[in-house]
């Protein structure tokens, strides 16, 4: 098990920008207050955020940020590693890989975790099929997954064999065959049931060692483990492809094609203060001993507590016996008696894609000044006048596609899905129709799971660029 003898790292990643995105910065700046009052210190916690919460126009209390109603300032002391336009998910895969010379920074904070350690990595912001937004870029679904399965083949993740020479030194024989077979080891355990081959390989360490007459090798599990928590829409997308051998376990907010939830609306700051998950998740690890709860045990919780989006977990599943301190340490007693003594109670549950609809409906309901109050109208109108423009567009498109558009399960295999091909059809239909990393698109990224299910399928990415193509460019020339 990781964590015994090494560090505990810790990445945590609001993707969003804005005033009525609050949410995703106060989830962030209350993971890194749980993590930091455990004992894990600031050197060993990465930040990435916008940073432009805490003193925007809109927040009635200037450098403030909670995180649920009448909640504590969760922003003092957060690291600013990343801020602005720094945060991008080239940046965070960067960071997540420890190579700094790719960091488009200077002196940028990464991951330069090693042997035992672990790293623990929490994400919220809106998402769509395959895709976690950054304020402007995208991390897909592809290029997580083979950021894993890359670090995974550099052994990042993989277990690695240390052996107890005798005084004497020992032949070059035993040397050679020592250092072969821990290389072989390595190697196949990011492809291969790692139980079965543990028994296999030290089965030929005994054998070799009779037959050279050395002691057989102290075998020291030497491992990283990751943990990915991710608070997004349709998060559960994500991971569908993740290895199962390459000791990463991910947590999600929501299935593959199901919406996400904020709540705790505040009328004073007119916006949501957090999100389901997140809610549920973090008061769990705030109330409990750390040491004796696993992350089986959260995932339960996790399922008893949400009421609307249903949490999912994908990868290594044999980590869920560890114990979350393993990860972010030991929540202090006295945090555990206070937490413990306010219930959680999730209110003003609220879909993400219809949290801009409903901000604005409190703002033109208690809105005084009747020129404020028209200028909101207005806003409306167009907010709702793009959400038909978009629907539309999708509409026609998948009328293109005989069959496609009557069916509504949700049952395709998308674990067999072309990650590539569906990344290069998001980006066309993103650079071509609706441009999501705009404010005004953003509900745009709903709509995805259209281009998943005819990927998934098995239809061509090249046929639905065209279509795309073609679609846009009517819908043009009609306006």
């Amino acid at each position: 098990m990781g964590g015994a003898n090494g560090k505990q790292w810790v990445m945590l990643v609001a993707g969003s920008k804005s005033w009525k995105n609050y949410r995703h910065q106060a989830d962030v700046c209350h993971a890194y207050q749980i993590v930091h009052q455990n004992g894990i210190p600031d050197e060993q916690i990465v930040v990435m955020m916008y940073d432009d919460i805490a003193y925007n126009a809109e927040n009635p209390y200037p450098g403030k940020i909670i995180n649920k109603p009448n909640g504590p300032n969760v922003y003092p002391n957060v690291p600013k590693d990343y801020t602005g336009k720094e945060v991008t998910p080239e940046n965070f895969l960067a960071a997540l890989k420890g190579d700094s010379s790719a960091v488009k920074k200077s002196n940028p904070k990464v991951i330069t975790s090693g042997g035992n350690d672990t790293l623990f990595i929490y994400l919220s912001d809106h998402g769509g099929s395959n895709t976690f937004c950054f304020p402007k870029g995208t991390l897909h679904a592809h290029d997580l997954i083979e950021t894993i399965k890359e670090m995974a083949r550099n052994y990042k993740f993989s277990k690695v064999i240390q052996h107890r020479r005798s005084s004497a030194g020992g032949r070059a024989s035993y040397a050679d065959a020592h250092i072969h077979l821990s290389a072989l080891k390595c190697e196949a355990y990011v492809n291969t049931e790692k139980q079965e081959l543990h028994q296999f390989f030290n089965m030929i360490w005994i054998i070799s060692s009779c037959i050279i007459q050395q002691p057989p090798p102290l075998l020291l599990e030497k491992q990283i483990q990751m943990v990915i928590y991710m608070e997004s829409c349709e998060s559960g997308s994500m991971f569908t492809t993740l290895p199962d051998n390459v000791h990463v376990y991910a947590v999600t907010s929501a299935r593959a094609h199901e919406n996400g939830y904020a709540c705790y609306f505040d009328s004073v700051r007119k916006t949501y203060l957090s999100d389901e998950f997140s809610a549920v998740w973090m008061h769990y690890t705030e109330a409990n001993d750390l040491d004796k709860k696993t992350f089986r045990d959260q995932f339960s919780y996790l399922q008893e507590k949400m009421q609307k989006s249903h949490s999912c977990r994908f990868g290594d599943k044999t980590m869920c016996e560890d114990p979350i301190s393993v990860f972010v340490k030991y929540t202090p007693q006295s945090v555990q008696d206070k937490t413990r003594a306010e219930e959680l109670a999730l209110t003003h549950l609220t879909s993400n894609d219809e949290v801009p609809f409903k901000i604005l409906e409190h703002r033109i309901r208690t809105e005084t000044d009747a020129g404020k109050r028209q200028y909101l109208i207005r806003k409306q109108e167009t907010l709702h006048q793009t959400k038909a423009k978009i629907e539309g567009t999708v509409k026609a498109i998948k009328q293109q596609f005989p069959g496609f558009a009557l069916e509504g399960d949700l049952d395709d295999d998308y674990s067999q899905m072309d990650l590539h091909a569906f990344k290069t059809v998001a980006e066309h239909f993103r650079t071509t129709c609706f441009d999501w990393h705009e404010e005004e698109f953003q509900m745009a990224l709903s709509h995805t799971h259209v281009f998943a299910r005819l990927c998934a399928r098995g239809v061509e990415a090249e046929r639905i660029k065209a279509v795309i193509t073609a679609v846009s460019r009517g819908r043009r020339f009609l306006q």
